[in-house]
């Protein structure tokens, strides 16, 4: 009798879950808007059959939602969404992932992270190594500048010197752009966020690298678009597979680094550049190029724009990297007929432009210790791009490659440790770390990490991973 009652309690079990994924499935593709407000469900046995389950399962699913709110019964008609849908939800339609390696999970947890805890794991200089008083000095620039400065809206295209500047900076990297084929925006992220407006309807494909700065498939993913990815090797996408992906699943676009990659630090190589830009244009690819780390590289790499001259390629950047996270300003380069229909998108989703953080960067820029700034970061990333490299192997992590310049290290773990599992564990310790899946969509850098070198010379994040990784 014991036996009985312990299988009946095994069944109740199993049917009760049952009913809970079924139940995931609906509030998923309501939270994804594949089913909107109003929209019939599938029948129970259409419900049952791809679910593979039995009807009485799909009807207590559908009765519990039913008194949940989430959707509502038309007898004799069927079961049908209920007109106030639930918020649109990134988690609940992206893969179910551990946390530890979701695309948000490292940026949420630098963002939030308190002022004490390390941040190896993160993508950006610690303050004391940016222009503090060349910023400084702007600000006192700007205090006395004429009040349209901090009332005005700034147009649409633009602060015209800062566009100019960008411009002269552009052409030393041998891309040439005018200033009217330059649009500012609030960021490097608002630049793919109106690119992928501009050029995206939902379920159109997207090619990334992988691993690949996993904030792109975040991006990606709020926009609806299908994202296939190529691997990224030390000079570039493979050529080989870049081409089966491209000819098998015709992406719209394809988003990429040039200059220094994120995270592996690898740099485009001349006749990589050149296949790529052949597949493009065979298959009509559009290609977005994201340049945000041009100050780090001591010697220009290759730039697809430059091969292309903005015809397939678009050219985006921000000065976040080496001059202010705070001061929100990017940019887009793009071929002339493109950019009056993103100043028209900018207008309808933003309206004017971030005037006082365009004055404020422009006055930075244009300031002749700039450039000297950037002498000594570089240095600076160098000598920490070394120490920090030594002591990594020193606990068996290795560096996928040397980089050239730039602050990420992209580096296997020792035998067959779990990234994620190490930043879990870190994470309990104060420091924050950036597991290799969290850059790959094939899921396939379990036993990487991304290291920023300028983040990671305080001595306790080398103790943690040493006890971790023993552990």
């Amino acid at each position: 009798m014991p036996e009985v009652a312990v299988q009946m309690d095994a069944n109740t079990e199993l049917n009760t879950s049952r009913v809970a994924t079924v139940m995931a499935t609906i509030r998923q593709r309501i939270a994804g808007r594949n089913l909107t407000p109003g929209a019939k469900l599938p029948s129970v046995r259409a419900m049952a059959k791809a679910s593979g389950v039995s009807t009485s399962t799909v009807v207590d699913a559908y009765e519990r939602l039913v008194a949940e709110g989430v959707i509502l019964s038309r007898p004799g008609s069927g079961f049908y969404v209920a007109n106030q849908a639930a918020p649109f939800s990134l988690s609940d339609i992206g893969p179910k992932l551990d946390r530890a390696v979701d695309p948000f999970w490292v940026s949420r947890q630098s963002l939030e992270a308190d002022d004490g805890d390390l941040k190896p794991g993160c993508g950006w200089l610690p303050p004391s190594w940016l222009p503090e008083n060349g910023i400084r000095r702007a600000l006192r620039t700007l205090s006395r500048a004429d009040n349209t400065a901090f009332a005005d809206y700034g147009s649409p295209l633009g602060l015209p010197p800062l566009r100019q500047h960008i411009a002269r900076r552009m052409a030393e990297r041998g891309v040439e752009a005018s200033p009217d084929q330059i649009m500012l925006t609030e960021s490097g992220t608002q630049a793919i966020d109106l690119l992928c407006r501009f050029l995206l309807e939902p379920d159109d494909v997207v090619l990334v690298d992988d691993p690949c700065y996993f904030n792109f498939q975040a991006l990606l993913r709020a926009h609806r678009a299908r994202i296939v990815s190529v691997p990224y090797t030390p000079s570039g996408p493979n050529i080989e597979l870049f081409g089966q992906v491209v000819a098998e699943h015709r992406p719209r676009l394809y988003i990429t680094n040039s200059a220094i990659h994120n995270p592996t630090g690898a740099t485009l190589s001349p006749v990589a550049a050149h296949k790529v830009l052949k597949i493009a244009d065979q298959f009509e690819l559009t290609i977005v190029e994201d340049d945000i780390f041009a100050d780090f590289e001591y010697t220009p790499a290759p730039r697809l724009a430059a091969f292309d001259g903005l015809d397939r390629v678009i050219h985006i950047g921000s000065f976040s990297k080496t001059l202010s996270a705070s001061a929100r300003c990017g940019f887009i380069a793009a071929k002339p007929e493109w950019v009056d229909a993103l100043i028209d998108l900018k207008i309808a989703t933003t309206f004017g432009g971030g005037r006082l953080s365009s004055e404020l960067v422009y006055k930075v820029l244009s300031d002749g210790s700039y450039r000297k700034h950037v002498e000594a970061l570089r240095s600076r990333l160098s000598e920490a791009m070394f120490n920090v490299s030594a002591k990594l192997k020193n606990l068996g992590i290795v560096p996928w490659l040397e980089p050239s310049a730039g602050m990420f290290l992209w580096c296997r773990l020792p035998g067959d440790a779990n990234a994620a599992d190490v930043a879990r564990a870190a994470l309990e310790r104060k420091i924050v770390l950036a597991p290799g899946n969290a850059f790959s969509l094939s899921q396939s850098a379990r036993n990487f990490m991304r290291f920023n070198v300028s983040q990671t010379l305080d001595a306790r994040v080398f103790d943690v991973l040493r006890d971790t990784l023993r552990g």
